[in-house]
């Protein structure tokens, strides 16, 4: 295809052979006489997103759960149930996938209720689960778990890690209420890994922005420290001087998760060190922590909490000191 003509154009529009109000599929792009490499050149000139593999869409239709069904339901067989990290990213939970998963996604989580059968397909992470009607909806046509149903899949895996940034993210929808989250744990008694579900729902908060300030906070609360406050505002004059990831407030210490997405350019950088000079300023202690700060072998967080707290006691006991001889 000579994608000449496309090119001094802002977006695609109905002169592209394909749709451009809906997702489209490899396959389906060939049989138009776009080749794989027009198909690249798209991609790479920001013309088409491809959020899951063999799957395209026109960069101006953004992105929303709808969306992400009608791609899925382009690759997904019409009698499984999409279950797990994938359920929970069509419902609409940020950052649930493992990074770059949404941009090569090698297979795709889809089950069978007990005794249909176990789907083969190189697409698909399948097997059979025990599912109930009430466990499964419908979106754009495509068969789901619920919100509910997939955080307690989600919450009944090996890594204690993953159970927490997975559950915080789900109650992050708002779909359902932690309550309702506590209220089913009971119902898997027995199965593989429930008592990671049982330990972790209870600790779970949808005020959790990412995935590293939920195992930053497990951390926390794995030392034995005082149980934190998530996104506390410090006000200062009148003004919102900042909203720290996990604090305590009577302690007045914080500890901050800068992932590199949001924290790792210059102007970032900059900006940060004057928001927490700023609330250093109010008697807080802050710590900021990276990636390899939190996770690895050679992880420190735990040391770096610990010594926070240490020198958020003595700050607030020298200010209380102070203040009384005043």
């Amino acid at each position: 295809m000579n994608l000449k003509p496309l090119l001094d154009q802002p977006f695609l529009d109905q002169s592209f052979p394909l749709p451009v109000d809906e997702p489209f599929t490899t396959a389906m792009a060939y049989a138009e006489g776009v080749t794989r490499a027009n198909l690249v050149r798209l991609v790479d000139l920001g013309f088409l997103r491809r959020p899951i593999r063999n799957v395209y869409v026109s960069t101006q239709l953004g992105d929303s759960p709808l969306l992400r069904a009608k791609c899925l339901a382009l690759v997904v067989p019409p009698d499984c149930v999409v279950c797990d990290r994938h359920a929970g990213w069509l419902l609409g939970a940020e950052m649930i996938l493992a990074p770059n998963e949404h941009l090569d996604l090698s297979a795709i989580s889809m089950f069978r209720p007990s005794d249909h059968g176990r789907l083969r397909n190189p697409l698909a992470d399948s097997g059979e689960r025990n599912l109930v009607p009430s466990d499964i909806m419908e979106v754009a046509g495509l068969l789901v778990t619920t919100p509910l149903r997939t955080a307690w899949d989600l919450g009944r895996v090996r890594s204690r890690e993953r159970t927490l940034a997975a559950l915080d993210a789900m109650l992050r929808t708002r779909l359902f209420t932690h309550e309702e989250l506590l209220d089913g744990v009971t119902r898997f008694r027995g199965m593989r890994w429930v008592r990671n579900l049982r330990a972790l729902a209870p600790m779970a908060d949808g005020a959790a922005a990412s995935p590293g300030e939920s195992i930053l906070r497990l951390r926390w609360l794995d030392r034995g420290l005082p149980r934190p406050q998530l996104q506390v505002e410090v006000w200062v004059d009148g003004v919102l001087a900042a909203l720290l990831d996990i604090a305590h407030e009577d302690l007045r210490f914080a500890a901050e998760y800068d992932g590199a997405e949001w924290h790792g350019s210059p102007a970032q950088q900059e900006h940060d060190r004057r928001r927490r000079e700023l609330v250093r300023e109010q008697g807080w202690v802050v710590t900021p922590f990276v990636a390899s700060d939190v996770f690895g072998r050679e992880r420190r967080c735990d040391q770096m909490l610990l010594d926070g707290v240490r020198q958020a006691r003595t700050l607030r006991g020298s200010l209380i000191d102070s203040a009384s001889r005043l």
